[in-house]
């Protein structure tokens, strides 16, 4: 790293005069950003590969960045520097950014963290995004969730946040941030998912709420770019090929319902993408896995860049393992390469060791590396080629006995929201893929012709993962509800493909529009989790 001094002494030296910079493969990024293509390029028209990680905390209680109770947030972006990174993804709750609380979870004994004592979040992140242009450091807002620790949910307003909530918090940062150069756009919403749709054009509409909010922040910051992530775990989007896809990585739409920004050079697609100690998806038990996963980033989201869309911006991926032995291991090597050899821009997850089914760059002292971890993303950084075939067996799903998480990746990983590092959890459940109705589709069911049962997926100490399994003659379910019967003590914490009404004793569940019964096949796509011991008494369907 010593070759990097002389230019990081340059890009202070430009910051001081306004322009931002970030060092990238041994020259500087000048600011602003914008896009040609499938690339992402700086003022000067050079092609930009962002190379970032994410710290997290902005969106929990805490309201700031976590791991400032061990040291000082500005030692901790000159480690990130000193590691190689040119970015940082900020996660950010609405709630935050209402508060004008004093910010928690740091330490101020010896003059530590000291613009930070009685600060605001809004203060805070002022000083994380400021000592991070002084480093020389990128950042990338991201709108996590709108409650603080909301990481469960799949829209972009809820639990008293609206729409407008929504798109006046990002008018707001971008007026507060417009000017600070090394800001250089906006991640609108952070995985998307469950009644998240695209291209449907209703209040669900992912890709119609992007459009809204991407064009809000151009007209107020005109130089950033925005990022626009894409759903996953409910109803199937125009164009898709592939089954099913993890929470806010189903960009298939952009096939034939791309996002329309008023700058288009503006916009980039960031897909998400995890591993099999996140959750074990059907393709990680494959012996043809390799292969297998080549194919799914292609179809999924590769063909952006290929066909010359937009750029690509990999916002989030990580894992425990990085050995050529396990399945994760392996898996996160081969995605390292992917992501080398076709030059996408990415910020992983995380520099926190407290995300529970991840762990970080950091040790759980917050302060020395993982060493494998860190020398492969100093790999990828250098954009070197990565083996990542090996001898080890398929994964099979880890056993875990500690309390679980609200999510997993189906749903989320999610930070602790304390001072410690998180344990490691069960996830939810994948949900299941859905099917559209075919044109032939089938009528409503008859009074009494269908059955249903639960079907337990992960089991804790204190609750439970499932989904609804429908069985019976060929029928649509969209006129259909179920009706569960919860033993006294629990109630479901959060479900997916369904309206829910009521949360424990007597709960009913409405189907989807395209949820069927057909060819013999039991419907499977409706799932929930459950905070209590005891399992479903009785679910009727009808």
């Amino acid at each position: 790293m010593r070759r990097l001094a002389p230019l990081i002494l340059a890009g202070l030296l430009l910051a001081s005069l306004g322009a931002a910079t970030a060092h990238a493969g041994g020259r500087m990024i000048s600011t602003p950003l914008s896009t040609k293509g499938a690339r992402i390029v700086d003022a000067g028209g050079r092609t930009v590969v962002l190379q970032g990680v994410n710290w997290f905390g902005f969106e929990t209680a805490n309201h700031l960045v976590h791991g400032l109770w061990a040291r000082d947030y500005r030692d901790v972006l000159a480690q990130v520097r000193r590691l190689g990174f040119n970015t940082i993804r900020l996660p950010f709750s609405l709630e935050a950014i209402r508060s004008t609380a004093p910010v928690s979870g740091a330490d101020f004994s010896g003059g530590r963290n000291a613009a930070l004592k009685g600060a605001t979040p809004l203060e805070a992140m002022d000083a994380v995004v400021e000592e991070a242009g002084r480093q020389g450091l990128l950042i990338l807002l991201d709108n996590h969730s709108h409650a603080d620790d909301a990481y469960q949910q799949g829209l972009w307003y809820g639990q008293g946040f609206s729409e407008d909530d929504w798109v006046a918090t990002w008018k707001r940062l971008a007026a507060r941030y417009r000017d600070q150069r090394n800001v250089i756009g906006a991640d609108l919403k952070n995985e998307p998912h469950a009644e998240a749709t695209w291209g449907t054009g209703g209040p669900t509409d992912w890709r119609r709420a992007a459009e809204r909010a991407g064009n809000a922040v151009l007209s107020v910051a005109p130089q950033w770019l925005v990022v626009v992530e894409g759903v996953g775990g409910g109803a199937p989007v125009p164009g898709q090929r592939l089954d099913t896809h993890w929470w806010g990585g189903n960009l298939e739409g952009v096939r034939t319902h791309p996002v329309r920004l008023d700058r288009a050079n503006r916009l980039v697609y960031s897909p998400h993408e995890y591993g099999p100690g996140v959750f074990p998806q059907p393709w990680f038990g494959k012996p043809n896995t390799p292969a297998l996963l080549e194919e799914r980033w292609r179809t999924g989201f590769g063909f952006i860049a290929e066909q010359g869309i937009a750029p690509i911006l990999v916002g989030e991926f990580g894992g425990r393992n990085v050995d050529r032995e396990s399945a994760e291991g392996r898996w996160q090597r081969q995605f390292f390469d992917f992501i080398g050899r076709t030059g996408a821009s990415w910020t992983y997850w995380a520099l926190n060791p407290n995300s529970g089914d991840t762990g970080g760059v950091l040790k759980d002292d917050w302060s020395s590396v993982q060493p494998a971890k860190t020398a492969l993303l100093q790999r990828m950084i250098a954009r070197q080629r990565i083996a990542f075939r090996g001898s080890g067996a398929v994964f099979t799903a880890p056993r875990r006995a500690t309390t679980p998480r609200r999510g997993g990746k189906a749903a989320p990983k999610t930070p602790a929201r304390s001072q410690t590092a998180a344990p490691t959890q069960p996830s939810a459940p994948a949900q299941p893929p859905a099917q559209p109705p075919a044109d032939d589709a089938p009528g409503p069911p008859a009074p009494g012709s269908l059955s249903a049962r639960v079907v337990v997926e992960n089991r804790w100490d204190a609750g439970w993962c499932g989904h609804l399994e429908v069985s019976g003659p060929d029928a649509t379910l969209a006129a259909a509800r179920a009706t569960l019967t919860l033993p006294p003590g629990t109630r479901i914490a959060q479900s997916w493909n369904a309206q829910r009404s009521g949360d424990g004793g007597r709960v009913e569940l409405r189907f989807p529009a395209w949820a069927k019964v057909a060819g013999g096949a039991p419907y499977a796509a409706t799932g929930f989790c459950v905070d209590g011991s005891g399992e479903a008494a009785d679910v009727t369907v009808g």
